[in-house]
């Protein structure tokens, strides 16, 4: 764009052209720590307009997990040579907003000692970005359950084959039926595929474990007829995985004559379905933090399926109760 085309634009059209692009305008008196904002700053802020305005008022709705931070970060901006960004949390009622705070570093730009720059309301971006990292994460703690659950399944093949060629057949069966069990925990895109029936489901889901011992029919299935829902087949197929890949892992499907009994009990409002371990290694309850599997069955169970799960860690084996709310199996 040449100067003479630059001239062409005046102050409305630059304000029309920062009000397109949601930006807010601050200035900084960096010796008397006074703050101004045009009204899209005090609008993103969630403060009434008036004058006397200092860092510490804005630093009130700052997130406390940012706070320091930010505050460092401010007074840090004079030392730093170039333009500089800021990303930070604020609390405006019982929201919670992400802000990027611009500007020029080591004084450019000052003007009776005030420095300038913008405010930028990012909260999309940072909600997207937590979404792909959850995604991720969840990604992530999915192979690495599968490799585990692989090699679990290479293992107690070895012991249950006489000669090479046996133990690559059956391992192959097993690996095939863990993918189509696998195909029922994938998310569904646009609600594809219809609903399942709650046993042939959970039947599905637990075939590739039940002849890894001494004896096939060693996993149990009992419940009543019902429907699963799409969005709750898909949500409760994760929960089932998780747990049978914890069982094979550590609990009773990790030995030849480990049992697994799954039963449900419903009434008007709730399902219960109950997990029941026997025949495993001795169980206890854990010292340690929750791991990331045991975090996102609790959180799925709360938010997908507006329930709860419980564990028991008895002398005989683990004992899971999940508790769904009715309405949600269907949908």
């Amino acid at each position: 764009m040449s100067q003479h085309e630059l001239n062409k634009w005046d102050e409305a059209h630059l304000r029309q052209a920062v009000l397109a692009a949601g930006v807010a305008l601050w200035s900084w008196n960096v010796d008397s720590d006074s703050l101004t904002m045009d009204e899209q700053g005090y609008q993103l802020w969630g403060i009434e307009p008036h004058d006397g305005l200092r860092f510490e008022d804005l630093s009130e709705r700052i997130h406390p997990a940012d706070r320091d931070r930010v505050r460092e970060a401010f007074n840090a901006t004079r030392a730093i040579v170039g333009p500089y960004e800021t990303d930070f949390r604020i609390l405006v009622d019982s929201d919670v907003r992400w802000v990027s705070s611009r500007g020029q570093g080591s004084d450019a730009d000052i003007a009776k000692r005030t420095m300038y720059g913008v405010f930028l309301n990012v909260t999309v971006r940072k909600q997207a970005e937590e979404g792909n990292e959850l995604l991720a994460g969840e990604m992530s703690h999915r192979v690495k359950n599968l490799l585990a659950v692989a090699a679990a399944l290479a293992s107690i093949t070895s012991r249950s084959t006489a000669n090479v060629e046996d133990m690559s057949r059956e391992l192959t069966q097993r690996l095939q039926a863990l993918g189509r069990a696998h195909d029922l925990v994938r998310p569904l895109p646009g609600s594809e595929g219809k609903a399942a029936l709650l046993g042939d489901l959970l039947t599905v889901l637990l075939a590739p474990y039940d002849d890894l011992g001494a004896f096939t029919g060693r996993i149990r299935v009992s419940v009543p007829r019902m429907g699963v829902g799409e969005a709750a087949a898909t949500t409760l197929s994760l929960i089932i995985h998780e747990l049978a890949t914890n069982s094979l892992k550590y609990g009773a499907l990790s030995v030849d004559t480990g049992t697994l009994d799954v039963s449900c009990a419903p009434n008007d409002d709730q399902i219960v379905i109950v997990w029941t371990e026997r025949g495993g290694p001795p169980v206890v309850k854990p010292k340690t933090p929750p791991g990331y599997g045991t975090q996102l069955v609790k959180r799925t169970m709360q938010r997908q399926l507006g329930g709860s799960i419980e564990y028991a860690w008895t002398p005989l084996g683990l004992i899971a109760s999940l508790t769904i709310n009715a309405e949600h199996l269907i949908v």
